[in-house]
């Protein structure tokens, strides 16, 4: 079963599509050790996969000017989640919603506390998942001397109960950005490429974008900007795929590619 999948673009190209969250793939050992129900884990998938971002993706890296790369994570961040800090300065880890979650969104319990599993989680997935991001971006820095990350997420309309920042909006679209990493041209860039949407946020629900450790707040070669999309905007009722609002989205995050690539010369 492949933890990760690494597609390959043009060799000019400095952007990298991240998509973390699209999988609800969670292997049969570790299935095995999640104490919730069939049902319940189905609701968790639910509420907290980033439903077909994966196609969003490759509908924007088929129609850009110079294809992007891309990073996909094949499993459920509900194995480890690579986009969260393995240590202290996790922020959710108060609420087990760290690099291995303990706790689904509801506060229930997902796994036990048992470190030795925790640390082969880590050992197994999410070690070897940073270390190919990172082996991807320090490529793409070797290659065309910096890599811009476009981290690609979506979130649902009605806040989930582990959320910390539960009194910001939630518009149509949040750009994510950091500091260090996300200079005023990638974030007005993302503003510019999704601007037919109907209302655009800052940092808002969520903040701050993911670049490998070894790279940040140490590498200004290594530039980021987060997309999060509100469900809403693609997926029915249902929960299913609206496939012209799909490629309408996908179209926009491929004007985002091809301003990171011209902006990153």
């Amino acid at each position: 079963m492949n933890a990760r999948t690494v597609i390959a673009g043009d060799p000019s190209s400095p952007v990298i599509l991240h998509v973390p969250h699209a999988s609800r793939t969670i292997p049969g050992e570790i299935r095995s050790s999640l104490t919730v129900t069939d049902d319940q884990l189905a609701a968790e998938l639910d509420e907290i996969t980033d439903a077909h971002t994966d196609v969003i993706a490759q509908r924007a890296a088929r129609s850009a000017g110079v294809p992007p790369w891309t990073l996909r994570n094949d499993l459920s961040r509900l194995v480890i989640d690579p986009e969260r800090f393995s240590d202290v300065r996790e922020e959710l880890n108060s609420v087990g919603r760290g690099a291995v979650y303990t706790r689904t969104c509801n506060g229930a319990v997902l796994r036990r506390d048992d470190e030795d599993a925790r640390t082969a989680l880590l050992d197994n997935y999410f070690h070897p998942y940073a270390a190919a991001m990172s082996d991807l971006v320090s490529d793409r820095i070797a290659a065309t001397g910096r890599a811009v990350i476009i981290d690609v997420h979506s979130y649902p309309t009605l806040p989930s109960a582990y959320e910390l920042h539960l009194d910001g909006p939630r518009p149509a679209l949040c750009i994510g950005t950091d500091p260090h990493h996300t200079p005023q041209w990638l974030a007005e860039a993302a503003h510019a490429a999704f601007s037919p949407l109907a209302d655009i946020g800052i940092n808002t629900p969520f903040s701050g974008t993911y670049v490998p450790l070894d790279h940040y707040n140490t590498d200004p070669r290594a530039l980021s900007v987060m997309i999060e999309l509100r469900r809403d905007q693609y997926l029915t009722e249902k929960g299913e795929l609206d496939d012209i609002a799909a490629e309408n989205l996908g179209a926009m995050l491929s004007r985002l590619v091809d301003a990171a690539d011209r902006g990153s010369r």
